[in-house]
């Protein structure tokens, strides 16, 4: 398998030399990593190409999908995987994607949850306690889920689709992305296959209002196919 990982970043200069740090300890058998630069006009893109091997592209089409977009028009793997900026890898995200996707060749994509390292305990438990009552039970019933920000995907498969939905700043991504993959081979997600981020979205939005937000928008792309709100993280 050669895995690209790519990296969309939008003034990340506080947390891109940390994510890219794990990516050197943990991802030492990736094909290639890079970075998208969306923008940025802090030290974001600087401070990404002190790392050696990584490649640091422009996309100056500000939005998440325009990001992750040009990471397929970059990328030369036979698999796309994505991360946010702010997200660390552990010892266990690597190996997870080679075991599943040799043991299940019908699987198109793999995803898995956040696990957060920077909010208060009281906080973080109730996120976990989210993730453990909502995303185990949405993978049964609808028997796809995806997080854009910690998934694994055949390149083959993203483009026979289409790529990403460009009308779809922020909320409701996840979900269209899961639901047309899903037409193709099994989009699965597993509790066990995370990545640690910062809990920054859930603090700023608050965490019971993000998560109602991001739940109305599945529901909603499940049953109506389009986002129940377009709101994009920056507005």
């Amino acid at each position: 398998m050669k895995i690209s990982l790519v990296i969309p970043a939008y003034n990340e200069e506080k947390y891109i030399g940390a994510c890219l740090e794990s990516v050197e300890k943990y991802g030492k058998d990736l094909f290639e990593v890079i970075v998208v630069n969306n923008g940025s006009h802090d030290r974001t893109t600087e401070i990404a190409r002190t790392f050696r091997g990584v490649k640091v592209v422009d996309e100056p089409k500000k939005g998440r999908p325009y990001a992750r977009g040009r990471g397929i028009t970059e990328s030369k793997g036979d698999f796309l995987a994505y991360i946010d900026a702010d997200c660390l890898l552990y010892s266990g995200w690597f190996p997870k994607i080679i075991k599943e996707f040799e043991a299940d060749k019908s699987m198109v994509s793999l995803s898995g949850p956040y696990r957060y390292y920077d909010l208060p305990f009281l906080s973080n438990f109730f996120a976990q306690l989210g993730w453990w009552l909502s995303a185990p039970l949405a993978y049964c019933i609808v028997g796809y889920t995806l997080l854009a920000g910690n998934f694994v995907v055949k390149k083959k498969t993203l483009l026979d689709i289409g790529g990403f939905d460009n009308e779809i700043l922020f909320y409701g991504d996840d979900t269209d992305l899961g639901r047309r993959l899903s037409l193709h081979g099994k989009v699965k997600f597993r509790m066990d296959f995370f990545v640690y981020t910062s809990g920054r979205r859930l603090q700023s939005g608050g965490l019971f209002k993000t998560f109602f937000l991001y739940g109305m928008n599945f529901i909603w792309e499940v049953v109506f196919k389009k986002p129940f709100t377009k709101s994009d993280e920056n507005n």
